[in-house]
């Protein structure tokens, strides 16, 4: 494509997204901001032969669209229809699945790595926006980069914050300059001159390279071995080309510093507003949502409750990773910023620091979400467990998350957690329940806890059955009768509610147990079961270390006769889409569980 058509490319690749992310939802602002990015990676480079390797991938629409996918993309994180994310099942084109950050230069590493030991001509190509390179990774592999020398091209996509402020048109040329054949000829002319010159004489050698690098805002990655090319304006595709290109030339690790604006092309949603990065379906003239946001969610409850605590209480602190509004957290970083924490991609750091602070003696809720809280694991057994120090995790978007998929599915952090020793396990069902179980974490201080509760809202109303304090190892039997159990943890009671309501209405008495800790679990446990010739467990997790797995053990050390079925996640990874489709699509819907249970009972 000439010029004219590829900006016309870059318009109607805007239109395209922004006619179905208003329908669907999706990603908006980032992916709005990367596509002058996308279309010259693409100008530039086969991506077959050279793999683009987009970090969290999110941002990476256009890539979709321009390969072979225009039609399709109407489908997006619809059920059945086509991921949100870069996903190598979907297409030959992408590369690699992404869904967390600050992988993508590591990953391009070892591709470089491959390629070396292949002797094949080929590089790799990273996206990665600036948010992401607050990610401790990121350095390690960037590190490793620049020691080794490997071809690789990273594109630091700069669109809320600089890394180094810019320079002016001066910085601008130079930076340009010295990616040029010009720079690099003096450059290397500058180390065989070092090779061959006396120690005496190396000083002002040394001096004149660092001052031409001490003018550029790369100083940074240049220190690191690694060439810097930037700032760029990453909406001037031309420039975007041209950069691309002198790097492709170099045969050597280079970062294109490339600033772009967030929503870029959709005016209402240009720049750095948080609630534009990932949008429900919304009217594309006003902005505005077109869901009912009324009610308030289990995040909104977390963030309130914990508000009134910490005003009552200066001990309380906390900590999230990147997600101050999506943890509800920005709230309590508003009012009590000296106490309260957005620490940036760093959730090892999170946990760490805040083992620190309850060991001082401070009361620390690390907000994070469950899939986010497996890249911490370490630091949860070795820097909080093993101390038994009382950090508190509050763990959001805790089970089957919906339209994001197997990148963001909060599926895992039961049977990570539940082995740990001196973990404290316990669940809410409701909103009120959930208040309950906040007070109930900033009161416990003899081991940390942890809670989880869902995206969006509870199965289960307030109200329908009384609430009740959090008493350590406690559960709680809402209804009794019949010979069979239905056995809820969380969100599972809401599901156990929905099935006992349908049983009582074919005629079959059942009881209902609110099991609220899952570790330790309740003493009593075994009077209940005794009660009982069927269980039936409801829990937002994997059947592997989840709930129904610690309650067989229990039923296997105390010799319990009981026959028990466990409703939760079978081992696979579970794809995106509406939550009702994706848990009916995997027999975890209450229907499904009445028809089994009518069958086997």
């Amino acid at each position: 494509m000439d010029m004219a058509s590829l900006l016309e490319l870059c318009e109607n690749i805007r239109h395209r997204i922004l006619e179905v992310v208003s329908k669907n939802g999706g990603h908006l602002s980032s992916t709005l901001g990367a596509v002058e990015l996308i279309v010259g990676m693409h100008r530039v480079f086969d991506c077959r032969e050279n793999p683009f390797i987009y970090d969290v991938s999110h941002q990476a629409y256009a890539h979709k669209l321009i390969t072979n996918r225009w039609k399709e993309f109407e489908t997006l994180r619809q059920f059945g229809g086509m991921s949100g994310f870069i996903k190598p099942s979907e297409s030959d084109f992408d590369y690699f699945i992404a869904g967390h950050s600050s992988t993508s230069i590591s990953l391009g590493v070892g591709v470089a790595k491959a390629f070396a030991l292949q002797k094949k001509n080929a590089i790799p190509v990273a996206l990665i926006g600036d948010g992401s390179m607050s990610a401790g990774l990121v350095y390690e592999a960037l590190n490793e980069l620049g020691d080794r020398k490997y071809p690789m091209i990273i594109i630091l996509n700069d669109n809320e914050m600089s890394i180094a402020k810019p320079i002016g048109a001066i910085s601008k040329y130079l930076s340009h300059l010295i990616a040029g054949p010009m720079y690099q000829s003096v450059k290397d002319r500058i180390k065989k001159l070092l090779e061959k010159m006396p120690d005496s004489a190396t000083y002002i050698a040394k001096r004149f390279e660092e001052s031409f690098k001490l003018i550029t805002p790369g100083i940074l990655f240049e220190e690191m071995g690694i060439n810097y090319i930037g700032p760029i304006n990453g909406h001037h595709l031309d420039e975007v080309i041209h950069a691309l290109n002198l790097a492709k030339d170099m045969r050597c690790p280079v970062i294109i510093h490339a600033q772009t604006t967030k929503g870029k092309g959709y005016e209402i949603a240009e720049g750095r507003y948080e609630k534009w990065h990932g949008v429900g379906p919304f009217d594309l003239d006003t902005g505005s949502s077109k869901k009912a946001t009324n009610a308030q969610s289990p995040t909104d409850i977390y963030s309130q409750t914990l508000l009134e605590l910490a005003n009552e209480d200066e001990k309380i602190v906390g900590a999230t990773a990147a997600m101050p509004g999506g943890t509800g957290l920005g709230a309590l970083i508003d009012k009590y910023p000296n106490r309260f924490w957005d620490v940036a991609i760093a959730e090892q750091h999170a946990v760490t620091s805040m083992a620190a602070l309850a060991k001082e003696g401070f009361k620390p809720f690390v907000s994070i979400y469950s899939t986010f809280l497996q890249r911490a694991y370490d630091q949860i057994v070795h820097d909080v467990g093993i101390m038994s120090l009382p950090v508190r995790f509050a763990i959001d978007r805790a089970g089957i998350v919906g339209e994001d998929g197997e990148t963001h599915q909060g599926l895992l952090d039961i049977s990570f957690l539940r082995p740990i020793p001196n973990m404290v396990l316990f669940a809410p069902r409701d909103n009120a329940s959930l208040k309950s179980a906040i007070l109930f974490a900033s009161n416990h201080s003899s081991s940390p806890c942890a809670f989880r509760y869902p995206r969006g809202k509870f199965i289960i109303n307030d109200g329908i059955f009384e609430n009740k304090d959090f008493i350590i190892g406690k559960s709680e039997l809402l209804l009794e009768g019949g010979k069979i159990l239905l056995i809820g943890y969380g969100n599972g009671v809401g599901r156990a509610y929905e099935v006992y309501l349908s049983l009582k209405t074919s005629g079959i008495e059942a009881g209902l147990l609110d099991l609220r800790f899952l570790k330790p679990l309740d003493k009593d446990l075994k009077k209940i079961l005794n009660s009982y010739s069927y269980a039936f467990v409801f829990s937002d997790s994997y059947k592997i270390g989840g709930v129904g797995s610690a309650l067989l053990e229990y039923i296997a050390d105390n010799d319990i006769q009981i026959k028990l079925h466990s409703f939760e996640v079978k081992d696979s990874y579970i794809s995106h889409g509406n939550t009702g489709m994706v848990e009916k699509s995997i027999g975890l819907d209450s229907s499904s569980a009445v028809d089994y249970i009518i069958k086997n009972t």
